[in-house]
């Protein structure tokens, strides 16, 4: 589907590490990003999922097939990290959106703390992912158009869990999204 259906564009995909945990860090415009980005990277990759998600049934069944799970937007939900820090030790990547929310023109403008943390934790890479296009998907049957997946260079994790070290590679990700974003098409 991202190939033919969204003529897919994919840059960079040799740049993910091919072995061991990594954490897919990326902007979000569309209910398509998981699977796009997931396909993209290459490599297994489980997403936190807002737990409302996780009370339709048939949506219930077809996001945990993707390697799913449920995290409490309105908290840091410990069972979430809990649950990625385990992905990440049994070699998944884990993909996290900075905004932790979709947002309508797929820049990040307030980037969360919270993939900077996991990265920190499980001393793994983030991998910055920039999703173009997926803005004009839409919401219900998707539109046919053109989306490019933009993967840059590996980034070393935060060197501890301190508040001044997970803002500068938080802000650092976003910039390199923002900037690969603006390349377009």
């Amino acid at each position: 589907m991202l190939h033919v259906y969204f003529q897919g564009k994919i840059t960079g995909a040799e740049q993910v590490p091919r072995e061991g945990g990594f954490v897919a860090v990326s902007n979000h415009a569309s209910f398509f990003d998981p699977p796009i980005l997931s396909n993209s990277v290459g490599r297994p990759v489980a997403f936190m999922a807002k737990e409302e998600l996780f009370k339709i049934p048939v949506l219930k069944q077809a996001i945990r097939l993707y390697g799913a799970y449920p995290v409490k937007r309105s908290s840091a939900d410990r069972s979430a990290i809990k649950a990625a820090l385990e992905c990440l030790k049994e070699g998944w990547g884990v993909g996290i959106f900075l905004e932790g929310t979709r947002t309508e023109d797929g820049t990040i403008q307030n980037p969360k703390l919270g993939a900077a943390m996991i990265a920190a934790k499980a001393q793994v890479p983030l991998v910055p992912v920039s999703l173009w296009g997926t803005d004009q998907i839409g919401s219900g049957v998707p539109r046919a158009v053109p989306v490019t997946v933009r993967i840059g260079a590996p980034m070393s994790p935060p060197p501890s869990t301190k508040r001044e070290d997970l803002e500068a590679v938080t802000e650092n990700c976003a910039a390199i999204i923002n900037e690969m974003h603006a390349l377009g098409r």
